[in-house]
């Protein structure tokens, strides 16, 4: 079968197989987050913010991109990746500042603890305290806290949504909408792209497993944890969510059982796989025409709030 991989993609992963298709599996913990703070020279411009600071909500550290010093302005809370055991607003910066200028919203992005370090729950009691407080504070920050859309990408897409699914069972408030960049759902790694994706395309299976193993830090039973397995949840009631996946991702397939499992839960659910491109892509917007139109896409949903 022949393979079509976007250019700027297709020079990474050609790169990527010439070196021995390293995995950062064989990294150590801090070679593994600094790897991924270097990567960010490829995530494309970078537009000036009006203001951003970092502040603690619930004492959860965030830092808040106001693009403009518009009144009420909705907000979006964005649920960063990493494999649970990297990962912040500074690699994710560029993503977030395009979001927010694109959108006009104020950004809001959690620094939840990370394993090994840390193990679960911890990620996802931080990103679900910092949400509550954003909800009752952000006001301060000149935001309209009525309308809230989450957006997370892997790891961030499973915090996203586990959270949205915890202040569901709460009976709280829920997002306006989530949007959902190729998720991490199945700690096992059960689905034919694990399979046939999982070697050849820089993120690999090994790369993504080890951060659920990592984040659970128990034996094999520990991956049985019911928030860690979205898939087999009960999604009724979830507002509408929009899925992001990569035509060459380990994830493919299980962002698009999401999908099919939303739908089936009676949730107004959209779906969209790009062609040519990996998991990771999203970051990758200085050589991916795909990111930027990722990044425009995901901005004029969330902008839709405004209107």
């Amino acid at each position: 079968m022949t393979i079509f991989l976007e250019l700027g993609i297709k020079e990474l992963v050609e790169e990527f197989q010439a070196n021995g298709k390293p995995c950062a599996t064989t990294q150590t913990i801090a070679a593994r987050r600094t790897g991924y703070v270097s990567s960010t020279v490829l995530a494309g411009k970078s537009p000036a913010m009006h203001s951003e600071f970092v502040d603690e909500l619930n004492g959860i550290q965030v830092k808040v991109y106001k693009p403009t010093n518009e009144p009420n302005l909705p907000v979006t809370v964005y649920f960063h990746g990493g494999c649970f055991v990297s990962g912040g607003y500074e690699t994710h910066d560029a993503q977030i500042r395009q979001i927010a200028a694109l959108s006009n919203t104020i950004v809001i992005c959690i620094k939840y603890r990370l394993a090994p370090e840390f193990v679960y729950p911890a990620a996802h009691d931080d990103v679900y305290n910092a949400v509550l407080a954003i909800k009752t504070e952000a006001d301060k920050y000149g935001a309209d806290t009525d309308k809230i859309v989450f957006v997370g990408d892997s790891a961030g897409g499973q915090l996203a949504l586990a959270t949205s699914l915890r202040l569901k069972h709460a009976k709280q408030w829920l997002p306006c909408q989530q949007i959902l960049i190729y998720p991490m759902l199945d700690p096992k790694g059960r689905s034919a792209s694990y399979k046939s994706n999982g070697t050849d395309y820089i993120i690999t299976a090994k790369m993504l497993l080890s951060g659920f193993e990592m984040y659970v830090a128990g034996p094999q039973s520990a991956l049985d944890i019911a928030e860690l397995n979205l898939l087999d949840a009960d999604l009724s009631g979830l507002p509408s969510t929009t899925i992001i996946t990569a035509e060459f991702d380990p994830l493919c397939d299980e962002g698009e059982q999401l999908y099919k499992l939303l739908r089936t839960h009676g949730v107004e659910a959209y779906c969209q796989r790009y062609l040519g491109v990996i998991h990771g892509f999203f970051q990758l917007a200085g050589v991916s025409d795909s990111a930027k139109q990722c990044i425009s896409s995901i901005a004029y949903q969330i902008s839709r709030l405004s209107r």
